[in-house]
């Protein structure tokens, strides 16, 4: 008896998923939002979105006019750290490109720099444009390192400068050339993933008591736990394909590794999935209209799953409001589990605590939504 309930149970579940797979091939816009827009935005966001800055552009101020000034700005300018836009004597004209914005930084060489440069005691100014923080930063590193190279290099015959009592030597793991897109494009993916699968179950319920096909289930001898579990298994497997596209273009465009536990970065997709595609069918059976789901989707996924993952902004920074908030955001964990597993080479034993909080969620949203679901029309 209990075998063929069993048996009843599962068709009635695998009829409903085949139900709502002929709704996804009648609605080609489905497919296209689940399929197509997470590979574009990972595209457009991986190559929008970065850190890197490069060519900074330099406004040079050589008031010495030597040979000591002019290889010095030679030696900026080689690498293509620092991109030439603006050369004079005259200090405030290459103030006034940096005020206009076509000047990032400008490098004053005074006058007296070969002398100086003779004695070992040759200064020179840079001049910072700090509107944009992050710029600001890597402009004042990249100069600081190349002082420090052009240091030994303009040291006279004969004269060896002092070594520092300490020595720090640096080496970058996991990242080593410090490259953002290796960072950014995990996060883009959960982040991505986490809007579509809540966009497109949160219009699933809705649909069916908007068109009064809802009526017509209730007359079935379909549970409540048959047309959840039946509604959410065919999003499932597109949301399987939308996880595998978007580590393939991630590999493919953005030379992403992965450098981990398959086994674990599947387990940790799936519960994602579940858990989010559980959440929008909750917001589906709550609001039962399309327009007012997909609001709720939207403002549920987009930005807590940007600014409370650490995707962008470490959590670490966060005031403690907010990072209290973030323990129950699941791109949190997923983030966490795409950067262990890709790039740190991390497998179960360092990365258990973020499955078991992607189960926590995925269990709770589900339980919920069937909770909520009741088989009656008010």
């Amino acid at each position: 008896m209990a075998s063929s309930a069993l048996r009843r149970t599962l068709g009635r579940t695998l009829a409903m998923a085949g139900k709502e797979v002929q709704h996804i091939r009648r609605d080609i816009r489905t497919l296209y939002l689940a399929l197509a827009m997470p590979v574009l935005m990972l595209v457009l966001f991986g190559f929008g979105i970065s850190f890197d800055v490069d060519h900074l552009e330099l406004a040079v101020v050589d008031q010495d006019r030597s040979t000591a000034s002019r290889e010095l700005v030679r030696h900026f300018t080689a690498a293509g750290e620092f991109t030439p836009v603006h050369e004079g004597a005259a200090p405030e004209e290459a103030l006034r490109e940096l005020r206009r914005g076509q000047a990032v930084a400008v490098l004053v060489v005074p006058r007296g720099f070969s002398r100086d440069i003779a004695r070992g005691e040759a200064r020179v100014q840079l001049l910072v444009d700090g509107a944009d923080g992050n710029t600001a930063t890597q402009a004042l590193a990249k100069a600081q390192a190349l002082v420090q190279a052009a240091s030994q290099r303009f040291a006279p015959p004969g004269m060896s400068l002092p070594a520092p009592p300490l020595e720090v030597r640096v080496r970058t793991l996991f990242n080593p050339t410090g490259r953002s897109a290796l960072y950014l494009v995990p996060g883009l993916a959960s982040y991505l993933l986490a809007i579509v699968a809540v966009l497109i179950t949160a219009l699933t319920v809705a649909r069916e008591w908007e068109r009064g096909s809802m009526e017509q289930l209730f007359a079935t001898p379909v549970g409540r736990m048959e047309i959840v579990v039946g509604k959410l298994l065919p999003y499932l497997g597109i949301g399987i394909l939308q996880v595998l596209l978007v580590l393939t273009v991630g590999a493919w465009v953005f030379d992403v590794p992965v450098r981990g536990s398959l086994v674990v970065l599947g387990l940790g997709a799936l519960l994602f999935l579940i858990g989010m595609l559980g959440q929008g069918l909750l917001i589906s059976v709550v609001t039962r209209n399309q327009v007012v789901a997909t609001q709720m989707a939207t403002m549920t996924s987009v930005l807590p799953s940007m600014l409370l993952s650490g995707f962008i902004f470490p959590i670490e920074n966060l005031p403690l409001p907010l990072r209290l908030l973030s323990t129950i955001i699941p791109a949190r964990y997923f983030v966490g589990t795409l950067r262990g597993v890709l790039l740190r080479g991390n497998g179960f034993p360092e990365l258990w605590p973020q499955l078991v909080a992607l189960t926590l969620f995925a269990a709770l949203v589900l339980m919920a939504a069937m909770a909520r679901f009741q088989r009656r029309l008010d």
